[in-house]
């Protein structure tokens, strides 16, 4: 985590990091975990599921709509970042 910034989506974006031990702290990771155990428990070997469901289980999750996000879904919420990132010179709502 000490190159953080480096894979920062938005440059200048802070960053926060939780206290060690704080679940509290992190209200939407615990509740993505939570949903994430739906479809596989926590302690699984990842290596008995195929790349094909995996990648189901993340489209889904993905897909779903975010109370955090206004309502809309992770992918559509990280689509509005990444093209509002190409598109600096349209300031126009």
């Amino acid at each position: 985590m000490t190159h953080h910034h480096a894979f920062s989506i938005a440059p200048g974006s802070p960053v926060y990091f939780c206290d060690p031990g704080s679940p509290w702290q992190r209200g939407s990771n615990e509740n993505t975990n939570g949903l994430r155990r739906q479809y596989v428990p926590k302690g699984t070997d990842l290596s008995v599921h195929s790349a094909d469901h995996l990648r189901d289980v993340a489209r889904e999750l993905n897909g779903r709509p975010r109370k955090t996000l206004g309502w809309i879904t992770p992918a559509a919420a990280l689509d509005a970042l990444l093209f509002a990132e190409q598109t600096p010179w349209c300031d126009d709502p």
